[in-house]
């Protein structure tokens, strides 16, 4: 009952912000990740609204819902036939603070709520992010910081930073972790990335005994890709992505986010459309 009062506390906190501020978004995104005896499936949409608060505070606030679908070779995995479906509702609130005129702090709170089929308070999870940024020339910019994401497959403390670098009016390097992107433009309707990132998810099991009591599902991968991006007119964008998963891990942990098995997926290609309206 807490975890679906909380969840309909950021439906309206996020409704009443897009009625009352400047400018907000909607885009969903479609992505599909086969590997040699697994394909992963994976839908997801969100709102983000953005608050311009006064000269020196803007406050973002995103609800996202992403639904993964787990195919397996018939015959591969008969045991793990019903770890096929996963669902994760994810809120941000996030706060950049001008402390300067080249100086900003950013903080995000990110509660989340990774389930297999039915919601339970053990389910959710705060994740988050401080991070300091250093506007060092017009064309360089410099953030560290510390987040706690889940980019490794379970909950942990992980360092951030980004140094960016605008080559020119077009092309923009971004050198970072977990992310790293080269980005160019041509005119105001096309946007090419590309980009190499650390990133990953994890979802609490249901009720059924798995094998060493496996409590969670772990996914976890390094991902180098291209995209594109179309501003198809004044408000729409589509976009298409295409990629490759390095070191791919597709694991079952128990409650202490220790391994107990390991599907052993081997890497895979990556293939994804989106689009977004925005105001």
């Amino acid at each position: 009952m807490k975890i679906r009062f909380l969840t309909g506390v950021a439906f309206l906190i996020s409704f009443f912000n897009m009625k009352a501020q400047e400018q907000f978004s909607v885009n969903m995104n479609l992505k599909t990740e086969p590997t040699s005896e697994i394909d992963f499936n994976e839908t997801n949409i969100g709102v983000t609204v953005n608050t311009k608060m006064n000269a020196k505070n803007t406050l973002t606030n995103t609800l996202e819902y992403s639904n993964l679908k787990v195919n397996y070779e018939t015959g591969s995995f008969t045991k793990f036939e019903d770890l096929n479906k996963f669902n994760q509702l994810r809120y941000t609130i996030a706060i950049a603070h001008e402390i300067s005129n080249n100086t900003k702090l950013n903080l995000s709170i990110i509660p989340i709520v990774s389930f297999q089929s039915k919601v339970d308070f053990s389910d959710a999870a705060v994740l988050g992010k401080f991070e300091i940024s250093r506007q060092f020339s017009p064309s360089t910019s410099l953030s560290i910081g510390a987040a706690r994401s889940t980019i490794f497959g379970t909950p942990k403390f992980t360092p951030v930073f980004a140094l960016k670098y605008k080559m020119n009016t077009n092309t923009e390097l971004q050198i970072g972790f977990p992310d790293s992107k080269l980005s160019y433009s041509n005119n105001s309707r096309n946007n090419f990335n590309l980009s190499n990132s650390f990133n990953g998810n994890y979802y609490n099991l249901g009720s059924v005994t798995y094998p060493e009591n496996a409590e969670k599902m772990a996914l976890s991968q390094m991902t180098s890709a291209f995209e594109y991006e179309r501003n198809v007119d004044k408000n729409w964008f589509i976009n298409f992505k295409t990629g490759y998963d390095f070191n791919k891990k597709y694991n079952l942990t128990d409650q202490d986010n220790h391994k107990v098995y390991d599907f052993n997926t081997g890497n895979g290609y990556l293939l994804g459309i989106g689009i977004k309206y925005k105001l």
